[in-house]
């Protein structure tokens, strides 16, 4: 959805005892600027407050048209309908439903209300846009793509100031208004709650269209506190079977911090961390219990999975499952084998940079040796793509035999990310019985997973020292024992470790084990920033190709100088973001411009508008970024018929800069 995301926080609702959305302070009744804004257009559209209302409603066979034409829209909203009544039934109110035009679709009320409504045409039929009705809820939250409360007076028709209204517009996952949700009632019975239960409806019925709308697909309920998830609160993210990003709802898009078009280029994988085929490990589990993930920004989050497939994928998931484990005595008990999620090889990592052909030249020698490796550099530098490329590397080198040739897990645990009272026994798994309400058959730790494969410890130096010890008998020991368990589990595996942090320092002062900074520090190598390398170029054509679904999009010229000249201090991590955003922002257009760099990096960059942008001195006269910015705003009024409001939505511009900027051209 492309509406601003609300966040959530803890509250008590009347439709049921779930966390709801606060209204925002500044906007929780009477928002008195969009009545103003409300009453200009009005008096322009030349209704004046005393004329009768239109009081034509559509015929039934007409009705029963636009019915069928919102027939999903109604469907999700009715139950929904009906249980908002219940809560304000005996208030002389009424609920209401209407479709994008503001025709009402539906309506629920007491019946002594319900006869003073039908005095204006306020029912089934009745329309109710602002162009025929002045400021009212339900045409002014359309027009405005906003809740919207309307109060007595502030009604423009005379005929209508003995009511006030409530209004939610309704979205689909991909931003468009499909209705309204309203809660209309005489002025004298107006409560200061009635707002937040139609948002925390209209909400709901998002959520239930979303869940919806792909009949083939896995979806997630995710939060970052576990007894939020199955509430209305929850994030809601849909995904294909392979695991491309198919839509998310509003809590969502505040959760992972990215908007709907950067979104759309992201996987479950690259959003969770994970590859999408462990859900199918997850959900053998006779108690699976909710999923622990994390997101991109290290913040873990509690999870339960929806997988709604078509019985091509089911079949195609009973197969993964039936893929036998292997054999060999060392290997741990319910160990599965899987495919390690693909990543980049130690080839496609040289792009031109001399430090970073260095340091393939001595990975490369490494490899294979019993070596532990220590990835250091700054955050953001592509620490875990490397440690993915070592892997890859093993692979690759692996005796080309037997039933899983080539096949064996990469474990990523980024200490940091972990809870202090939770990554013991995410790290070494714990036996049935060692913590009150744990899973019956107990849980197989991160170390026991990477068994045959690689295990990366990414920010090892936020690793507690009490862990720090157990870590250093398992690498000494090459087994590991879980938590409640006497048991030894032998285990072989590459081991990676990351971190920006100084260790040799922390080690001289007792921060960190000297003994297991030297254990792990086999082969040390320091990944560059960004600024220190010489082929950011090659970079940007690497990611920009990588990242695209087809044919790679052009830069333009004063495109390419920022990305080249820019400091980049969140370095390939933001680099890399960027492009992501940038070709979701262009949408399949031939060449990325400023217009699709997001404003934050712009003004990062010193290249907002008004700002002066440097630029090559080889480089040929360029458009202004004055009127790089018009053009844009040109483009956007034609495919939106003039219309101000979509064409801002479409820029992620306010109205009043579309205004301006044509008053300062003239117009």
């Amino acid at each position: 959805m492309q509406h601003q995301a609300n966040r959530p926080d803890a509250g008590t609702s009347l439709l049921s005892n779930t966390p709801v959305l606060q209204p925002a302070a500044d906007n929780q009744f009477l928002d008195l600027q969009t009545i103003a804004r409300s009453h200009q257009r009005s008096s322009a559209y030349g209704i004046t407050r005393q004329q009768r209302p239109d009081l034509e409603t559509l015929s039934r066979p007409d009705l029963a048209l636009t019915l069928e034409s919102n027939h999903t829209l109604f469907g999700h909203a009715r139950p929904v309908m009906e249980t908002l009544y219940d809560q304000i039934r005996n208030t002389h109110s009424m609920v209401i439903l209407s479709d994008a035009s503001g025709t009402i679709l539906h309506t629920l009320g007491d019946s002594d209300f319900l006869a003073k409504a039908d005095r204006v045409a306020l029912g089934a039929g009745g329309r109710w846009s602002e162009q025929l009705r002045g400021t009212n809820a339900i045409g002014t939250a359309l027009f405005e793509q906003k809740p919207t409360t309307v109060h007595a007076q502030e009604h423009y028709l005379d005929a209508n100031r003995f009511l006030t209204c409530s209004a939610a517009p309704i979205f689909d996952h991909q931003g468009k208004v499909l209705g309204v949700l309203d809660v209309s009632g005489e002025c004298g019975s107006f409560h200061k709650h009635t707002m937040a239960l139609v948002r925390m409806s209209a909400q709901m019925i998002e959520n239930h269209l979303l869940t919806g709308s792909f009949p083939d697909c896995i979806t997630v309920h995710f939060h970052s506190r576990p007894e939020f998830v199955g509430t209305l609160v929850e994030g809601i993210a849909s995904f294909t079977p392979g695991g491309r990003f198919l839509a998310a709802n509003r809590s969502a898009l505040f959760q992972l911090g990215l908007p709907l078009g950067a979104l759309q280029s992201h996987t479950f994988s690259s959003l969770f961390g994970v590859p999408v085929s462990m859900l199918s490990d997850h959900y053998r589990k006779a108690m699976p219990g909710l999923l622990a993930l994390y997101l991109h920004n290290g913040i873990q989050i509690h999870a339960r999975a929806e997988m709604r497939l078509q019985e091509q994928h089911f079949q195609s998931a009973r197969d993964a499952l039936a893929e036998p484990a292997r054999t060999a005595t060392s290997a741990p008990p319910a160990q599965r084998i899987t495919p390690a999620a693909p990543g980049p090889d130690l080839q496609s990592l040289d792009t031109g940079d001399a430090q970073m052909r260095n340091v393939i030249d001595k990975l490369r020698k490494a490899i294979g040796r019993d070596i532990p490796i220590l990835i250091t550099g700054q955050t953001g530098t592509g620490k875990e793509w490397l440690a993915q490329a070592i892997h890859q590397e093993m692979l690759r080198r692996q005796p080309a035999h037997g039933a899983h040739a080539g096949i064996a897990p990469f474990v990523a645990v980024n200490c940091s990310a972990i809870p202090e009272h939770l990554i013991e026994a995410e790290l070494f798994g714990y036996d049935d019985g060692a913590f009150t309400g744990a899973r019956r058959k107990g849980a197989v730790g991160k170390i026991a997973q990477a068994h045959g494969g690689t295990l990366f410890l990414d920010e090892i130096g936020d690793m507690p020292l009490a862990l720090q010890a157990r870590l250093l008998r398992v690498l000494q020991e090459r087994a590991v024992m879980p938590l409640g368990s006497s048991r030894l589990i032998p285990v072989a595996f590459a081991l990676v470790c990351a971190t920006n942090r100084p260790l040799r320092d922390m080690a001289a002062s007792h921060a960190f084990r000297e003994d297991l900074y030297y254990r792990i520090n086999g082969l040390q190598v320091r990944l560059p920033a960004l600024r220190e390398r010489s082929d950011l170029a090659q970079l940007v054509d690497h990611i920009l190709a990588r990242e695209s679904a087809g044919q790679a999009p052009q830069l333009a010229t004063e495109v390419r100088h920022l990305l080249l000249s820019h400091r980049w201090p969140g370095n390939l991590r933001q680099l890399s973001n960027l492009i992501r955003t940038a070709l979701a922002m262009a949408d399949g257009e031939r060449c990325i411009t400023l217009q699709h760099l997001p404003d934050d990096f712009l003004e990062e960059a010193g290249a907002l508008p008004g700002r002066a942008t440097p630029m090559p001195m080889s480089a040929p006269a360029a458009l202004s970024l004055q009127d790089n910015e018009w053009s844009a705003i040109e483009r956007a009024l034609q495919a939106h018929a003039g219309n101000v409001s979509a064409a801002a939505k479409a820029l992620g511009i306010s109205r009043n800069t579309i205004y301006r900027r044509i008053k300062a051209r003239g117009g």
